[in-house]
């Protein structure tokens, strides 16, 4: 005993000398970091602007102290910075600076979720931080990523991408916008950017727009990337079937490829990841069946919304270790068996648009580790199962576009941790449930496009104190205040409020302290008179505001918003003055059409430097274009139609545009004659200048326009030879050229010419009221290739590109205005069965070409006065799509072919001034009326 206490008195030399260099490192690690690194970051830090968020992530950072103790900055013990996190700060700055390359040894390097205005990345410098193992600096960056970023060979993670938010609309998770402006990264060369990233282990690219897209994505990742344990690649299109080689990269535990245009079937190798947890394959086009032993061994599978993938769920084994199911959107059929409750750790489950049986198995109801459950269609009937109320570790539940009716259970508060419930497009009625408001977790409450009815005070929400997102949309429910405190504190800080269609009379007061709000859609309601200026004073960063469909008069304040916003929509009331501009634009759209405003704000023009779309027709807008309008790079869409604006169109906005798509001045009192010099890298898909006073002849520089589609001059002064020259343009599908003073002939001038005149896409073709002469040349209609197909899908309809980059992405649909039916009838949307021919009221002569039965998705043919001769040929009888048929006031002769008796769809048929012989007996015919024959003195039998 006494030899061990002794022992004990005694310290080892050896024990003695690591106390002693243990003190040392002590010593070291405290010393204040390098005067170089505190410059650095100073100078940093001046490069954000000032703001309260600036103002709390820099407020340790003072010259003369110690920046290694500095929030956000770690060191290493030579005073070194190693680690600068200033990620999800909410900082604002023009650019980054350079002067973080001088913090050569930092190791980790986070500037994520920031705004830096759009701008470049410095070209150079990011191959001086050479010691980088975690870098994040996720847009809104725009340009290139920096070569040297692919040099750091020691990153083990990498993170570009861009925050994007998320709602749920129903049909599976659907992305609404970048968090900040989204101008983000594009044209990345994948390939280069990880070749000499062999160290990594995590990689993020989500919304980095890949320019090789294809399937070397994945046999880069493989060759490049050995290491590769997270793969995160949502929205990036790249493109093509996943090739084998990327089931090389055994560590994979995470893969993340949702969004993008994948196709092919999905591989079974994906069951053969030893370490997958994480399979997020949803939003793509797989194709094929669904390789059920993925099922068997792993955490997550998303593989919702890929039509046409198709399986059946397994009967799974007890104790499965599926953490997360969805299969949503899907063309999965037969029953969810019984056997799902085996899956006693199921955390998520989303069964939607599937060929399931209708009933959902009360199995499901033993499933008490659910957090979520959502479910829409599978043909559901009756009311919500009673079960659902029993599956209490839910967060988060929804129904939607299902047949399920009657009111919500009142045991609806037994899912007390319920985040999120979203009951939408559906047919629940009756009344909102009061214990609804004892569900004091909620944060999304979502009960739009129900039956729901009565009247709800929107105060009587803010008792829920976490809730973020409320939706009442489309019920049968009217909206009040109720009782207005005048307080804020007690108030939740909602973030988005939709509350369209609730019978609102008054702009609600109870939103005055609800600062919070960035998306607001109070549209279809019956509020009038001013715009409350608290509004304004309450909102400055506002970025969804819809007050469409009311009956204000007034903004209620200056036409210069204070206001940062991506989407306003002011369309459908009465306001007056100038038109509105917000003070900040960003990837916005902004609708003000179907107003009174009378006139354009030309000193407030600069303020639209980032706006995407600018919709104001249907006004009383005067004065000409300005020209500063060129200016605004950014602009997508510009649709000035349907005003008094008269002067020419500026020069500048069609020649130098390589950004602008949609340019619609219709309906104006323009002059002057259409710009000359269009340049090449040409963006426009849609021009409409029709119903102007334009002279002048048709710019033949438009061949520079390669996305040309929709090309509609009608009611002009334009004149000039039949632009064969159009044929160097392969999208366009509508052309429109009638009321004007085109002439010649049809088609080429000579026949070595046949083929530089072939519109092979052409669907629309208006040639009618002009001076055009000549035959009709039969070879020239059999090269429109386009009419030759037919089209059953009436939801497809001609549009603008959606994009990712919008924060409430509405498509701009291509109108047109046409005779059809005999009617002059406006479009508003071009379903592709929208198919027509009109040579009316020119001066050909000659027989109707028989090739013109070759156009067999023809709905509409109107070749009426003109001078045309001989019979009608029976070719006309194959075109089983023609609904309107107008020959008269031509010189034909010869009896109607009896086929064209039999033509289902055929509506409106005028063959007046023209016609001998029988009329052909059939029930169709009869059936219409005599003015489809009248005037043709040899033409006799009912319904004559």
């Amino acid at each position: 005993m006494s030899t061990r206490i002794a022992q004990r008195d005694h310290l080892d030399p050896l024990l003695l000398l690591a106390i002693v260099v243990l003190l040392r490192m002590g010593m070291a690690s405290s010393l204040p970091c390098s005067p170089d690194q505190a410059a650095a970051l100073l100078q940093l830090k001046r490069s954000f602007t000032a703001t309260s968020a600036s103002a709390t992530a820099f407020r340790s950072w003072r010259a003369g102290t110690d920046c290694c103790r500095w929030a956000s900055v770690r060191c290493d013990g030579g005073g070194r910075v190693t680690s600068l996190d200033l990620g999800g700060r909410r900082l604002r700055s023009g650019g980054l600076d350079p002067a973080v390359f001088s913090l050569t040894s930092l190791r980790r390097l986070s500037l994520g979720g920031n705004n830096f205005s759009g701008s470049r990345l410095p070209a150079a410098g990011f191959e001086r931080l050479t010691e980088l193992t975690h870098l994040n600096i996720s847009p809104p960056f725009s340009g290139q990523i920096p070569a040297g970023i692919g040099l750091l060979t020691n990153l083990v993670s990498l993170d570009l991408s861009s925050r994007i938010y998320i709602v749920n609309q129903g049909d599976g998770v659907n992305v609404m916008s970048n968090l900040y402006p989204a101008w983000g990264f594009s044209r990345v060369n994948f390939e280069k950017l990880i070749s000499n990233l062999g160290n990594l282990r995590e990689l993020y690219l989500g919304l980095v727009y890949m320019s090789n897209g294809d399937e070397r994505w994945c046999q880069a990742l493989a060759n490049s990337t050995p290491k590769i344990q997270v793969l995160s690649l949502p929205l990036c299109k790249i493109s093509g079937p996943i090739c084998q080689s990327l089931f090389r990269l055994r560590s994979l535990s995470v893969i993340n490829l949702q969004r993008n245009h994948l196709s092919g079937p999905i591989p079974e190798s994906f069951a053969d990841l030893p370490s997958l947890s994480v399979l997020q394959l949803s939003r793509n086009q797989f194709e094929g069946l669904f390789p059920t032993r993925i099922f068997k061994n792993r955490k997550l599978t998303t593989i919702s919304y890929n039509y046409e993938i198709y399986g059946s769920l397994p009967n799974f084994p007890p104790n499965s270790s599926l953490i997360k199911l969805h299969v949503s959107g899907t063309k999965f059929s037969g029953f969810i068996p019984s056997s799902i409750s085996n899956i006693t750790g199921l955390k998520e489950l989303g069964l939607s648009e599937n060929d399931f049986s209708t009933e959902l198995p009360s199995s499901l109801g033993m499933l008490t580790s659910l957090n979520l459950f959502e479910v829409s269609g599978l043909g559901l009937v009756g009311s919500m199962p009673t079960w659902i109320t029993n599956l209490t570790s839910l967060t988060e539940l929804q129904f939607s576009h299902c047949d399920l009716s009657g009111p919500l259970p009142s045991s609806i508060d037994n899912l007390k941790n319920l985040r999120r419930l979203s009951i939408f497009k559906s047919n629940f009625s009756g009344n909102i449930p009061l214990q609804i408001f004892n569900l004091t977790q909620l944060q999304i409450l979502e009960l739009v496009q129900n039956n729901f009815m009565g009247t709800v005070e929107l105060t009587s929400f803010w008792g829920l104190p976490y809730l973020k997102h409320l939706g009442l949309s489309n019920n049968k429910l009217s909206v009040v205040d109720g009782l207005v405190n005048d307080s804020a504190a007690s108030s939740p800080r909602v973030a988005s409020l939709m509350l369209a269609s609730c019978k609102i009379s008054t702009f609600p007061n109870a939103l005055r302290h609800q600062d919070n709000i960035d998306l607001l859609d109070l549209s279809n309601n019956q509020m009038g008179g001013a715009i409350p200026s608290w509004v304004w004073e309450t909102w400055k960063e506002l970025f969804f505001l819809d007050l469409s469909n009311n009956k204000f008069t007034s903004l209620g304040h200056d036409t210069l918003l204070p206001l940062y916003t991506r989407y306003i929509n002011l369309s459908y009331n009465m306001f007056e003055g100038p038109i509105p501009i917000p003070k900040g634009c960003t990837d916005s759209l902004l609708d003000y059409s179907n107003n009174r405003f009378s006139s354009m704000p030309f000193d407030l023009i600069p303020y639209l430097a980032g706006t995407l779309s600018l919709m104001v027709s249907r006004n009383n807008v005067s004065g000409e274009i300005p020209s500063t309008f060129c200016a605004v790079k950014s602009l997508q869409i510009l649709d000035l139609s349907n005003n008094i604006i008269n002067g020419s169109i500026p020069s500048c906005l069609m020649e130098n545009s390589s950004t602008l798509k949609i340019l619609n001045l219709k309906a104006n009192q323009l002059h002057g004659e259409l710009p000359h010099n269009i340049k090449e890298h040409c963006a426009f898909e849609a021009l409409d200048f029709s119903h102007n006073w334009i002279e002048g002849k048709l710019p033949t520089s438009l061949v520079a326009c390669k996305n040309l589609m929709i090309l509609d001059i009608g009611n002009n002064q334009i004149g000039g030879y039949f632009p064969c020259w159009m044929h160097l343009l392969p999208k366009l599908q509508v052309l429109v050229l009638k009321s004007n003073k085109f002439y010649g002939q049809l088609g080429p001038t000579l026949a070595k010419d046949e083929s530089s005149c072939e519109l092979q896409d052409l669907r629309i073709l208006d040639l009618a009221s002009n001076n055009f002469s000549g035959i009709l040349p039969g070879e020239w209609f059999s090269k429109l290739k386009s009419m030759m197909l037919v089209s059953t899908n009436e939801t497809l309809v001609m549009k603008d590109a959606d994009t990712y980059s919008t924060f409430y992405r509405t498509p701009y649909f291509f109108p047109t205005t046409v005779t059809y039916k005999g009617l002059y009838m406006a479009f508003t949307k071009i379903f592709n069965t929208l198919v027509l021919i009109d040579v009316s009221n020119n001066k050909f002569h000659g027989s109707i070409p028989e090739t013109i039965g070759m156009l067999s998705a023809l709905s509409g043919l109107n070749m009426s006065h003109n001078a045309l001769t001989g019979p009608i040929p029976n070719q006309l009888g194959s075109l089983h799509q023609l609904e309107s048929l107008d020959l008269s006031s031509n010189k034909l002769s010869g009896e109607i072919p009896q086929n064209l008796a039999f033509l289902d769809f055929l509506s409106t048929l005028n063959l007046s001034n023209n016609m001998e012989g029988r009329i052909p007996e059939s029930p169709h015919f009869s059936s219409l009326p005599n003015s489809s024959f009248i005037r043709n003195v040899g033409l006799c039998g009912p319904p004559l």
